[in-house]
């Protein structure tokens, strides 16, 4: 059950301006930042891409597929977890970059995500070479992607360590 969205969060971080300029394709990609409390320790689980750096899961979106749902399918497909609880909107990041001369502005927008058990197994096929979990201070330095630190930055005022086994890893939101 996701946790209830008053309206979407601001984003983590707004870079340029490019999505308006002729030439510039707009492509748009959701994921997840996955949380498993070890030992009352919120841990996140990062992969390690093909650029050899450390990331979140994340993927484009499939024709007629909701941010959320697409989240859920690429956090299942490159990391192997299947069993997943959505939580909370933590908002959308953008950038720009370049491919094979095409000029991208991509726009990602996470959630936050709960697995209570299962190994991950990195996607191969699609360059991920590794999964790993690590405490939230220590995953934080760790992402190689300053746009990722600050969803991660963001989870974190939601994570908590739950006092039942069964509660989600992060605090309720408070009507109002």
């Amino acid at each position: 059950m996701a946790a209830s969205r008053r309206s979407s969060p601001p984003p983590a971080r707004v870079m340029g301006s490019g999505s308006g300029r002729d030439g510039w394709r707009l492509e748009r990609s959701a994921g997840g930042v996955v949380v498993r409390v070890r030992a009352r320790v919120p841990n996140i689980l990062l992969i390690r891409d093909p650029y050899r750096r450390w990331g979140l899961p994340k993927g484009h979106l499939e024709a007629e597929e909701e941010s959320a749902e697409a989240a859920l399918r690429e956090v299942r497909e490159e990391t192997g977890l299947s069993d997943l609880l959505l939580g909370p909107d933590l908002g959308e990041i953008d950038w720009t970059f370049r491919s094979r001369g095409v000029r991208i502005h991509k726009f990602c927008r996470f959630f936050l995500m709960a697995s209570a058990r299962g190994e991950p197994r990195p996607e191969v096929e699609e360059g991920i070479t590794a999964c790993r979990w690590l405490p939230l201070d220590e995953a934080v330095v760790t992402i190689g992607y300053e746009n990722a630190r600050g969803v991660v930055r963001r989870a974190a005022e939601w994570i908590r360590v739950p006092e039942r086994s069964d509660d989600p890893p992060w605090r309720r939101e408070t009507g109002g």
